[in-house]
């Protein structure tokens, strides 16, 4: 039966080709939906990530930043900076809005820093100045990319103008961008004064962050102080529940697509070879070696359909970062290898409707002319 399988591959390798490609693309589908949501996840902790504090510090009752509000006093912070096993305590003014430019409205994290405040601010900069003065602001530069905005222009949040002097690099994203501005502009902007968001907590050497911030919690009134894993893990959560559902539904999808177009292929190959398969049970091949044979087909049609999707991805997903910057695309292993362990178990659930016809196939219409 193994030589009967090769023979059929073989004389009909056009259809192989095009079935295999068929499911690639339904698998690539797969690829990029999940490379948007791992990218686009990733990309609304990318300030927590990167800024990298030991200990964070908010108002009671706040335990995320994503979509958060929080007020805390603006003493505590020099409290807390004062405390045993504190090196430095970096207060944020912080609110999500809507911010004006090129023509267009984008939803925004707005990072208030205080002067030389550097720690808090943008880590990597495309152009232009990393630390804002009255009036100024920092935006992504995706933004710049997409509608040609440069440094010297004008930006508005709520009724206040700013003067673009600065465009920092991985602060773009399609949930949130992440731009920054003189603390304040920010207070002036929410008509707030005497409080800061966050507190941004770093450690002395030695210093076990989890008692840290047990010790904040306890000495400091009315805040919540959370590492800076847990907090990265509680808007990473939100993220997932923002987007699981529409990747849930796409890889779905995909994975539909993919089992419709390896079940076809495999019933048509069965179809096409049902005398074969006649004279071969009429010889006393029992039904196992023909399942055997039909399982193994639909195998070597997902191998390499799985190896045309890996090629497509690897080719396409950097020309869709280029072509569509908006959308942070990012391909981990651990997704490639989810990908393919389902395209198996699609594949073998597929085959079993070309292996039930091998079953029910007659011996008797062998002799049939």
């Amino acid at each position: 039966m193994i030589r009967w399988l090769i023979k059929t591959l073989w004389r009909q390798k056009g259809s192989v080709v095009s079935s295999s490609t068929g499911v690639a693309f339904a698998f690539v589908l797969v690829v990029v939906m999940d490379a948007a949501f791992v990218g686009e996840s990733n990309q609304i902790v990318s300030y927590i990530r990167n800024s990298n504090p030991d200990v964070w510090v908010m108002q009671k009752g706040v335990s995320n930043m994503h979509m958060a509000t929080s007020f805390v006093w603006d003493w505590k912070a020099k409290r807390i900076a004062e405390l045993p096993g504190v090196k430095k305590a970096t207060p944020i003014l912080y609110v999500n809005t809507v911010i004006k430019s090129g023509g267009r409205n984008w939803f925004a994290y707005v990072i208030g820093l205080l002067p030389d405040n550097a720690r808090a601010g943008p880590w990597s900069m495309a152009s232009g100045k990393s630390q804002t003065g009255l009036g100024e602001i920092i935006l992504p530069q995706v933004m710049a990319k997409l509608t040609g905005i440069k440094l010297g222009d004008k930006a508005t949040i709520a009724d206040k103008e700013f003067t673009i002097t600065g465009f920092s690099e991985e602060t773009f994203s399609m949930a949130n961008s992440i731009a920054f501005v003189n603390f304040s502009d920010l207070e002036d902007v929410i008509s707030t004064s005497g409080t800061v968001s966050f507190i941004l907590v770093d450690a002395e050497d030695g210093q076990d962050i989890g008692l840290l911030a047990k010790r904040i919690g306890q000495n400091i009134d009315k805040v919540s102080s959370i590492t800076n894993e847990q907090f990265i893990k509680n808007d990473f959560q939100i993220a997932l529940l923002m987007g699981v559902e529409i990747v849930s539904f796409m890889t779905i999808i995909g994975a539909v697509l993919a089992a419709l177009i390896i079940a076809f292929t495999a019933y048509s190959q069965v179809a096409r070879r049902k005398r074969e398969l006649a004279i071969a049970k009429a010889l006393g091949y029992k039904n196992s070696s023909l399942y055997l044979a039909v399982f193994l087909q639909t195998f070597v049609i997902t191998s390499l359909a799985l190896v045309i999707a890996l090629t497509i991805s690897v080719l396409l997903l950097p020309v869709l970062s280029e072509l569509v910057p908006q959308i942070t695309l990012t391909v981990t292993t651990t997704a490639l290898l989810r990908m393919s362990m389902i395209a198996f178990i699609v594949a073998m659930i597929a085959a079993l409707v070309p292996a039930r016809m091998v079953a029910r196939v007659d011996p008797l219409t062998a002799f049939k002319v």
